[in-house]
């Protein structure tokens, strides 16, 4: 322990913000460039500055994670962290997108739903090219240009405010959507401290892990992704519920569902808080905190969806993300192994076959989700961390998963738990998953070897500090006491 003793906050903010560099000007050179940009701005420069760029990039990623790592132990304040997050995330604010090419999909939805065209029945193929949004769809990833959105309503509007205000140029509309990201971290951080209060959680511990985190920044204000904001909202919907709050709570989380569907998962919990809160017999109880909060979210869902004029089409489309394979899919890998290998042996399509090993891994997510909001119920798991715990199955259990998809239970678990095995594994996944994407938004294999490298490298660091606290109990001092709050337990 002596060698991460020997960093300082301020150290370690210094050495994450050289890092945070490095990979927004390696973005500069090899991030999601947009396959038209009448500004000159992000372009391509040819292959040696490619590969300086892929150096800065892959090096700064590395040196943001070992700085976060570090950041753990040193017993910071929350003043301290909040201006190392500041730090951290300057450099990637007018970077190109990063490791992602969604916030261009983003911008050409607004510009359909600006032009009137039904989002959920085309994709951005459909705008004209030289029209508003038309750079952005040509940039969009080859399998999106004919999808239809998965996004709610609420998203869509500010989508389309962007692409009315920059005219869907697409520099000034992806740092008009990096705003909106922004505006999503601040409300992370504003609902993170207020439930790490309610939890008796140290406020900068719940910061290091839900707001400083590696995956967060490089695929919520560098990738620009809506989880942000549809994790900001849902956290701040619990957050007022746990206070009493639970009709304004219910209707925050309902605008969170209006972002991305699986927001409706914190639903579940805020009933069981309202449950608990109700008075009159059992069965009152029960069916006021399994009904009260979803009226309540189905009314801003339709209020958001007649104010936005883009129609319930949402409805139909929450499937559409399932269509696309991800290797980081469980249910998807094997149900893809299985059906190629009935193909070989009985000449059966495989994709029926994927598709139910995809629907019974969701039902598995469902039937623990229950199982968890029960425990919840019958006071078994506190609900906030039962929440956390029920995103990390869904995560686990869908039929397509991204890497950024750690962050709907990571930012929750942040502000519940103070170590344990779920809090290990997202610390982990976390500083792994960060390499699984290119800076140009692609998957290529090396980028699971080096995420497996990583998920290696932490899970021993984790028992190495287990095994070195478990030596030295009786030497444990208050500053030993700050840096065990900070770190997870490997159990």
């Amino acid at each position: 322990m002596g060698a991460t003793r020997a960093w300082t906050a301020t150290g370690c903010r210094r050495l994450g913000t050289a890092g945070s560099a490095g990979v927004a000007l390696g973005g500069w050179a090899v991030g999601t460039l947009p396959a038209h940009d009448p500004w000159g701005l992000w372009v391509p420069h040819g292959t040696a500055v490619s590969a300086v760029g892929h150096a800065l990039a892959y090096g700064g990623l590395t040196v943001l994670v070992v700085a976060w790592w570090l950041y753990g132990r040193t017993g910071a304040s929350v003043r301290d962290t909040l201006v190392t997050l500041a730090w951290w995330t300057a450099p990637m604010v007018l970077a190109p997108p990063l490791h992602s090419a969604d916030v261009y999909s983003y911008i050409a939805q607004g510009a359909m739903v600006l032009e009137g065209h039904d989002v959920y029945s085309a994709g951005p193929s459909v705008l004209d090219p030289g029209g508003p949004g038309g750079d952005a769809a040509a940039s969009v990833g080859g399998h999106w240009t004919d999808t239809p959105a998965p996004y709610g309503p609420f998203f869509l509007v500010l989508a389309r405010g962007v692409a009315w205000a920059t005219g869907g140029t697409i520099v000034p509309a992806v740092l008009g959507m990096r705003l909106i990201a922004l505006a999503a971290l601040v409300l992370i951080v504003w609902a993170l401290r207020g439930l790490a209060r309610e939890h008796g959680r140290s406020e900068s511990a719940a910061l290091r892990l839900g707001a400083l985190n590696p995956l967060l920044l490089v695929h919520v204000v560098g990738g620009v992704h809506n989880d942000g904001l549809m994790t900001g909202l849902m956290l701040a919907g619990v957050l007022l519920a746990l206070r009493g709050r639970w009709v304004t709570g219910s209707a925050v989380v309902g605008l969170a569902v209006m972002v991305k569907s699986p927001a409706a998962v914190a639903l579940l919990f805020i009933g069981v808080l309202v449950g608990r809160a109700a008075d009159g017999p059992a069965v009152r109880r029960v069916a006021k905190g399994l009904l009260a909060p979803g009226l309540v979210a189905g009314a801003v869902a339709a209020g958001a969806t007649l104010l936005a004029g883009t129609g319930f089409g949402w409805l139909g489309t929450q499937g559409v993300a399932g269509r696309i394979h991800t290797a980081l899919s469980l249910s998807s890998d094997l149900g893809l192994g299985l059906g190629h290998l009935l193909r070989l042996l009985a000449g059966t399509d495989p994709d029926p076959v994927k598709a139910a090993v995809q629907n019974l891994g969701l039902l598995v997510a469902l039937v623990l989700i229950a199982r968890l909001a029960w425990h919840a119920t019958t006071g078994r798991t506190e609900p906030v961390r039962a929440l956390g715990l029920a995103l990390l199955a869904l995560v686990a259990l869908s039929p397509m998963v991204q890497p950024w998809y750690l962050l709907w239970a990571t930012a929750v678990l942040a502000a519940t738990a103070s170590g344990g095995r779920a809090v290990g594994a997202v610390t982990v996944l976390s500083a792994a998953l960060v390499y699984e994407t290119q800076p140009s938004g692609s998957t290529p294999p090396y980028g699971f070897v080096l995420a497996a490298l990583a998920c290696a490298a932490g899970v021993l660091l984790l028992r190495r500090e287990a095994r070195e606290r478990e030596q030295v109990p009786q030497q444990r001092g208050p500053a030993d006491a700050a840096v065990e709050a900070e770190t997870p337990t490997a159990r």
